[in-house]
């Protein structure tokens, strides 16, 4: 995840987790868990589970998801890695057709939500702004707005212009 400095209006990833609603935050937690490709990010909250508990990283390990996700959710404060990685989890477990519908709109190839290419050229910034148009007219606007802001974090160079539409700010960081 690159360090946006040219983005200072747009919540960072830990901002964005803690606007979540609670039952959108335990979705996230949980799809987390279930993320085969969160391991450095779940290695993270493990250790800081067992450091939090006072258990050994083993015990936490062996834990079901749902009680690593009360704990994840429990902590104060969770690193910039973490939480974009939950709200990626999060989104490819529960928006998948949001994030086909923004793709189709863009004219990008999919597999039910993820870029069938390895290698994609970055989308005009008007193609953008009609996509995200596409997409807030079918979509909840903080769905939409949470969407935005997590491919802007995720890659700022490809999803970069998504920062300064209407539909990327609508709800996310308006609280």
């Amino acid at each position: 995840m690159a360090d946006a400095p040219d983005l200072p209006d747009l919540p960072r990833p830990s901002q964005l987790w803690k606007q979540l609603s609670a039952e959108k935050k335990r979705l996230a937690a949980d799809s987390f868990w279930r993320d085969d490709h969160a391991t450095a990010e779940q290695a993270e909250a493990i250790n800081l589970i067992a450091q939090r508990i006072k258990f050994r990283v083993k015990s936490v390990v062996a834990m079901p998801v749902e009680k690593k996700s009360h704990y994840v959710l429990a902590m104060p404060a969770i690193s910039e890695t973490m939480a974009a990685r939950m709200l990626v989890a999060y989104h490819l477990a529960h928006q998948r057709p949001m994030m086909g519908a923004f793709l189709d709109a863009l004219g990008i190839a999919h597999e039910e939500g993820i870029i069938a290419e390895d290698e994609v050229q970055p989308p005009s910034p008007d193609a953008l702004k009609k996509a995200a148009k596409s997409i807030a007219a079918s979509y909840p606007s903080e769905d939409v707005s949470l969407y935005l802001s997590t491919l802007v974090w995720q890659d700022p160079e490809t999803w970069g212009p998504l920062a300064d539409l209407p539909e990327t700010k609508s709800v996310v960081g308006s609280s």
